[in-house]
């Protein structure tokens, strides 16, 4: 007998790549057979061959891609023949041998005119589709091409079909459309130079489609679905930037006009007509009115809008929140108007800093990650969803604000406290905005105050100084509490059952600790007992003085004699011995594992070691979790006085003592 020697690895790769090599070249030939069955058998392998990059480069080199574009301009192929074409073609470009720049006009057109056809299989409309897509990310010139042939109205009707890969393939070519939108320059940031996209983008009707026919459909929505609805979401919201980067012009009395209209909404019914009175006294009045409407310059609150971010988005905002929200809106500038100028909540401020805020919330301006999958399904329910969104959330600042008892120092920690509120409430998953104002309602500042306090005391390790020394001040005191537990759980005592090395029988014995804890009282039973054994019937003793050692499990001289390994793993882990002079053993088998923690740990505290009890280390976590809770409970909005209370005056009599007599 020889064994055989082992071919070295170079040699099986050259063999696998000359066949596949011959695999191409038969496949190539295969594919351009007369017959239609032989072909389309052909086809079906080269699909799925060319999911493997060696083979696709050999196919390839084959000049492979030529041949199946060929195919498809020709239109000769139809049905499972062209889909078959179709899906090669897609696994052999995904590879990114060939670059997308090579195609043809005829071959485009040809792709685009399955997509525009109202109805077509399914196979070949998604295979398309994915081609479309692909072309247009990865080759700007190819998108001018493509968006000759095809139109977003065009791709709208084959989001209301049932098939969810259809609609996917859908979203993500009206995506890769807007996303290649010409721009002047390409720049890092994605800025809204296709007019004609952004008006798409933000019509009722390719919402509303979306809604009822992908988001609302009976069948869930899988994660390629989601992240393209998460990248429509970026891009629709990316339609503001440009207002979010415009600063605000003080000189041009168009912009301060819109700012004159928030003046006269919230103040003009109950004021004089605005031409009466001298210029001095108007402007006056109008100082006072922008101090009233919380905008930081009185004078010019134009000077308030040139900060970006937000930029002119704010403005559009506020504006919005007055003509839409008008009684909302008026409520809370006159209900600020009239506190006092610390504990007003400034409107104009606010709704600048919020403005900026969800701006960064929701990433606008940024590009859409290619792992993200968070879309918020209630921003596809309303035209003017931002603007919507904008007014629910300045009125949760408006009430958080007044929850907080804030003044204007408190202005940063009255925002960060929104945009917890926030955020908690965007983590839910609103399926709309109306539910998501309801989340809000649920999310006060006295709840968020409990959720902070659950969630710091429900972290696994606190990391801060004074929290770990805390915990070790604690520590000893807590171990102590459960040290006096077991040995108070020892002077009950507990019934054992005997077990011989032969057989089981129901044989019982009693052990307990004397009050006092320096003796162990033990006997034998006839049954087992109801309650207590009393120390008087228990005819033997061991002094605790005596014991020299506890020792658990195997070790145990009672699970070494004959037979006794025989007995289960249960019994086994049941088992203790105290080892006490002359080398004599009081043998244990606890009737369950709360009783053998209970023992053991009370042994051990006994002879001054430590208790390792799984028993001991959860009343620890519970214990100290407890304590610490307690020792840490949140004490803000609560005046501690700096001095102590004043001792009252001894009342003038006593009458109110119990007579105990």
């Amino acid at each position: 007998p020889f064994s055989p020697q082992k071919k070295p690895l170079s040699a099986i790769i050259k063999e696998v790549s000359q066949s596949l090599a011959l695999t191409a070249v038969g496949l190539h030939e295969r594919i351009q057979s007369s017959s239609m069955d032989a072909k389309l058998e052909a086809l079906k392998d080269l699909a799925n061959a060319s999911r493997d990059i060696t083979f696709a480069q050999e196919f390839i080199n084959l000049d492979g891609i030529s041949l199946l574009t060929q195919m498809v301009e020709s239109g000769t192929d139809f049905g499972d023949l062209l889909s078959f074409t179709l899906t090669a073609f897609v696994e052999l470009m995904d590879h990114g041998i060939v670059s997308w720049d090579t195609f043809s006009v005829a071959f485009i057109k040809k792709i685009a005119s399955y997509v525009n056809k109202s109805a077509m299989d399914t196979a070949v409309l998604q295979r398309s589709l994915a081609i479309l897509e692909s072309m247009v990310l990865n080759s700007q010139d190819l998108y001018h091409k493509v968006a000759q042939e095809i139109t977003i109205g065009q791709l709208i009707p084959h989001l209301q079909g049932t098939d969810q890969d259809i609609q996917t393939y859908t979203i993500a070519v009206i995506n890769a459309l807007f996303l290649k939108a010409p721009e002047e320059k390409r720049q890092v940031r994605l800025h809204c130079a296709h007019t004609e996209m952004a008006h798409i983008l933000a019509q009722k009707q390719l919402r509303s489609i979306i809604l009822s026919n992908v988001i609302r459909s009976p069948t869930p929505i899988n994660d390629e679905m989601a992240h393209q609805l998460y990248v429509l979401q970026v891009l629709t919201f990316n339609l503001l930037e440009d207002r979010m980067m415009t600063k605000m012009d003080p000189q041009d009395q168009a912009q301060r006009d819109i700012i004159f209209e928030l003046r006269r909404i919230a103040f003009d019914m109950e004021m004089e007509p605005n031409n009466s009175g001298s210029i001095e006294k108007r402007k006056s009045m109008y100082t006072r009115d922008y101090k009233k409407l919380g905008f930081i310059n009185h004078v010019n609150p134009a000077v308030d809008f040139t900060q970006i971010p937000p930029g002119m988005l704010a403005l559009d905002n506020m504006l919005y929140f007055a003509r839409h929200h008008q009684d909302a809106y008026i409520r809370i500038v006159l209900e600020n108007s009239s506190r006092e100028d610390k504990h007003e909540c400034p409107f104009g401020r606010s709704s600048i800093e919020l403005t900026k805020m969800l701006c960064e919330i929701l990433k606008v301006g940024e590009l859409p990650s290619e792992n993200c999958h968070d879309f918020h399904p209630m921003f596809f329910t309303h035209d003017r969803s931002f603007e919507e969104f904008f007014c629910i959330c300045i009125q949760l600042l408006n009430k958080t604000w007044k929850e907080m008892r804030a003044t204007s120092e408190d202005f940063n920690k009255v925002m960060q406290v929104v945009r917890e509120q926030i955020m908690r409430a965007l983590t839910l998953k609103p399926n709309s905005l109306d539910q998501f104002k309801s989340r809000l309602q649920n999310l006060s500042y006295t709840e968020i105050l409990k959720i902070r306090q659950s969630e710091r005391m429900n972290q696994e390790d606190f990391q801060s100084r004074p929290i770990l020394e805390l915990r070790e001040k604690i520590q000893p005191e807590i171990m102590e509490l459960i040290k006096q537990q077991r040995l108070n759980r020892l002077c009950e005592g507990t019934c054992f059952r005997k077990i011989s090395s032969r057989r089981r029988q129901d044989k019982f014995w009693y052990c307990r600790l004397s009050p006092n804890h320096k003796v162990l009282h033990y006997g034998d039973l006839e049954e087992s007992p109801q309650g207590e054994v009393p120390h008087d019937s228990l005819q033997d003793k061991l002094p605790v003085a005596d014991i020299k050692a506890v020792i658990t499990g195997k070790d145990c001289p009672h699970m070494k004699e004959k037979g006794a390994l025989k007995q289960n793993k249960e019994v086994l882990e049941l088992a203790f011995s105290v080892l006490y002079e002359s080398d004599e053993y009081l043998n244990f088998i606890a009737p369950d594992k709360h009783e053998y923690c209970v023992w053991t740990d009370g042994l051990n505290a006994l002879l001054g070691k430590e208790m390792t009890s799984d028993y001991t280390k959860s009343d620890m976590d519970t214990l100290l979790s407890m304590e610490m809770k307690l020792r840490l409970l949140d004490l803000e909005n609560i005046q501690i006085p700096e001095a102590p209370p004043p001792i009252p005056k001894e009342p003038s009599n006593y009458d109110f003592v119990y007579d105990c007599n």
